[in-house]
């Protein structure tokens, strides 16, 4: 079987900073994957170009057998339109580091505006799989609340029931847990385990939680630069890294008092 996301040589650009050189990888349908690394390394920016957010300069994805940015026509690759995009995009989803909600919507709105808009989805159905999905992440007492009346962790598991209203094949968490105080992380890093344990959904976590990456990855890309140095099997991964970079910038991570 192929994987569902197939990375070819790519490279990305802005002006004259090279985000990513000739990267390629490959996602098992299934699969949970952290990407960790250093700060500027590439990590969001991969995310935000499986999103179609970002384009790329060179190379080719492959999402769950299509091409990302790229049609067929009589038999060789040219750019995507916009339709074939708005296809592509129905297949992911992804939950931002600042939530992202509608400030002026209640949760329950929030969750089931976009597959009432854009799926066709009726309103019935959609707050019927709204409820649904806040029971799943323990929001289901919020339903008529407004954002400002949320934390920082119950903002998060919102943009994570919305997400996830859209049924997507693979699931994209951009540092869901870097603006939240500590005492609210665990609550949103509790989510996803259940996501993880519950379901066969493909997911990809940019993460700095290098505990919470141990124990929810498959595998895990260690980028720097651009690049992926190094990846393999958490435990490979954590406590017998080959690559010196990976070394440091975990040597670096245990000094902080975080646990790998």
């Amino acid at each position: 079987m192929a994987p569902i996301i197939e990375v070819q040589q790519i490279s990305k650009s802005f002006g004259s900073f090279t985000c990513l050189r000739d990267l390629s990888f490959t996602v098992n349908a299934g699969e949970k994957i952290a990407l960790i690394g250093p700060s500027g390394s590439g990590k969001t920016t991969i995310l935000r170009i499986l999103m179609t957010l970002e384009t790329i300069d060179s190379g080719f994805i492959k999402v769950d057998g299509d091409y990302l940015f790229h049609m067929q026509r009589n038999g060789a690759p040219v750019p995507a339109d916009e339709r074939h995009l708005h296809k592509m995009r129905t297949k992911l989803g992804m939950v931002f580091q600042l939530f992202n909600l509608f400030p002026h919507k209640s949760v329950r709105d929030n969750i089931t505006l976009a597959p009432v808009l854009t799926q066709g989805v009726k309103r019935a159905e959609a707050e019927k799989e709204a409820m649904r999905l806040l029971e799943m992440v323990g929001m289901a007492d919020k339903a008529d609340a407004m954002p400002a009346q949320l934390s920082g962790g119950q903002k998060q598991r919102v943009a994570i029931a919305r997400a996830l209203a859209l049924r997507p094949k693979i699931m994209l968490f951009d540092e869901v847990t870097s603006a939240l105080d500590p005492e609210l992380v665990e609550e949103v890093l509790n989510v996803m385990r259940k996501l993880a344990a519950e379901t066969d959904m493909t997911m990809l976590l940019v993460t700095h939680e290098m505990g919470f990456a141990h124990d929810f990855a498959d595998r895990v890309l260690f980028f720097d630069r651009g690049s992926i140095i190094e990846e393999g099997p958490p435990d490979d991964i954590f406590t017998r890294p080959r690559n010196e970079r990976t070394q440091a910038f975990l040597k670096k991570i245990i000094a902080a008092g975080q646990r790998v």
